[in-house]
């Protein structure tokens, strides 16, 4: 682990069974499939990818909301799944999550008081009056107000809820913080205020941050770095910068391409993957892209290719770019 790394996460897998019935074997389903990769201090790091590649259960693994299979997360150094649950729960306070769903994610039953209050009680942080005063100070730095205080979540409108989620997340002052889809339930006109607010609060706390979208303008905007997943694996990481002028891997390619273009005169030429999403329970063979890339080789439907740096932190898990380039001659193309 270097020494700007805050969080380090190494080989880290998280399967589910699936039970067929009572005579056939259980099926297993690689949400996270030996996922590598280390987050520096204040950086924004985002994971990319389709629906059900394993963004999420990624995040939630990485503060043992679920239980990993196998693998190691580092934080400041220390191995955090094997903590004894204790001690996980003191760290608890300096790693926080925002959740997808500002509708779900806020108790419906407890006033904005209660919901800001409650993590400030548990971790046992402050006297009485300090409390008050942190919830009113967090509250007008997310753009509430006191008078918010003794109402309840539903009537806030979505933007304010999710400004809620984030102020509960950031009144511990944690060190990490990771945001999963935090705007894809927001308006588009509510999305940007949302964004910036986040931005700003990562300038005045020093917050670092794991940022999960399938949005990749919102990624573009926000983020240091981008890894890429698909079926569980990374296939492509590197300096956000680099990985929208200069993306490799085809799947990746594909994503970029699909993004909006910003002005009705701008033309974009756009990659369509022929096929679905294989069945994470039954992945295909070899590389599990080869069944929609559009330059699917032999090797590709044998051989599992790994995540190799092509220059400047840029790495991608794709046989096009590996060191043998003669084996790399007998490309075809999907019709």
């Amino acid at each position: 682990m270097t020494e700007s790394s805050l969080i380090e996460v190494k080989n880290l897998k998280k399967y589910y069974e699936i039970s067929q019935g009572l005579f056939k074997p259980k099926l297993v389903v690689k949400a996270v499939d030996d996922v590598s990769f280390s987050i520096k201090r204040g950086e924004t790091f985002a994971l990319v990818g389709e629906s059900g590649c394993g963004k999420s259960t990624t995040g939630k693994t990485l503060l043992r909301l679920t239980d990993a299979t196998s693998g190691e997360v580092r934080f400041k150094g220390e191995d955090i799944l094997s903590l004894p649950y204790e001690k996980m729960r003191s760290l608890r306070k300096e790693m926080q999550m925002v959740f997808q769903d500002p509708y779900a994610s806020l108790n419906p039953k407890m006033t904005i008081k209660q919901i800001l209050m409650e993590p400030l009680r548990v971790h046992k942080k402050y006297s009485p009056e300090e409390r008050m005063k942190k919830i009113v100070d967090i509250l007008e730095i997310v753009g509430l107000s006191r008078s918010h205080l003794d109402r309840h979540p539903n009537e806030f409108s979505g933007g304010q809820r999710q400004r809620i989620g984030i102020a509960r997340a950031v009144v511990l002052n944690p060190d990490f913080i990771i945001a999963d889809e935090p705007v894809s339930a927001l308006d588009v006109s509510v999305q940007s205020q949302v964004i910036n607010l986040m931005l700003e609060l990562q300038k005045e706390f020093g917050l670092t941050y794991l940022f999960i979208s399938h949005d990749l303008s919102v990624v573009e905007h926000m983020t240091d770095r981008v890894a890429v997943m698909y079926l569980g694996k990374i296939v492509e990481l590197a300096d956000t910068e680099e990985l929208f002028a200069n993306p490799k891997h085809p799947y990746t390619q594909a994503l970029i391409s699909a993004v909006p273009v910003s002005h009705p005169k701008d033309v974009k030429e756009r990659i369509v993957l022929k096929g679905d999403v294989p069945n994470p329970a039954n992945p295909p063979s070899g590389c599990t892209f080869h069944t929609r890339c559009p330059f699917v080789m032999d090797k590709c439907k044998s051989v599992e290719p790994s995540l190799t740096e092509i220059g400047n932190g840029h790495m991608t898990s794709c046989h096009l770019y590996s060191k043998n380039k003669e084996e790399n001659t007998n490309a075809i193309i999907y019709s």
